[in-house]
């Protein structure tokens, strides 16, 4: 990173480059860590919508069970892509679906034992192998970098106006 941040002040002086050895290997960590939970999800035989919903559900505690407008809420997905999420995994037998008691429309989403055990495989699978991939970090280390990859976050969230997640 440093030499290309060193070719573009040799060819274009003026141009802000002090960013380029911060994103670029942001950028190129992200892809890998994409790649690795990619694999990680095919060899639990779940997809990333589905460890979503059904991680959002299980991390509620028990009785694992949200309405949708919660799973919404907390996932910052829209309620027509939750509303999918659901159906899809309801016909594959991971969820059920009852009324929520708290409004006409309310929908409650709970886990079955088969969503309940494919997320407990799933993510000992996925958080597993991040473990594994941030291993070579001390503990002081990764103390550090979440601070700062926090910090940043916030920063970069404040300047172009975006909200929380």
């Amino acid at each position: 990173m440093a030499e290309i941040a060193a070719a573009w002040r040799r060819e274009r002086p003026s141009a802000p480059t002090e960013s380029i050895e911060i994103v670029t290997p942001i950028w190129r960590l992200a892809k890998l860590f994409d790649d690795d939970r990619a694999r990680a999800l095919r060899a639990a035989g779940i997809d990333a919508a589905t460890l979503d919903l059904l991680s959002v559900i299980r991390r509620s505690g028990p009785p694992y069970a949200l309405t949708t407008r919660e799973i919404s809420r907390r996932t910052l997905v829209t309620a027509g892509a939750i509303s999918q999420r659901v159906a899809r995994a309801e016909r594959e037998g991971l969820v059920r679906r009852a009324p929520g008691g708290t409004g006409r429309r309310s929908v409650l989403v709970s886990l079955t034992d088969e969503g309940h055990a494919l997320i407990e495989r799933s993510v000992d699978e996925v958080l597993g192998r991040e473990a594994r991939l941030v291993a070579g970090l001390s503990a002081e280390e990764r103390e550090l970098l979440t601070g700062l990859l926090a910090k940043l976050t916030a920063d970069v969230r404040r300047r172009i106006g975006a909200s929380e997640e």
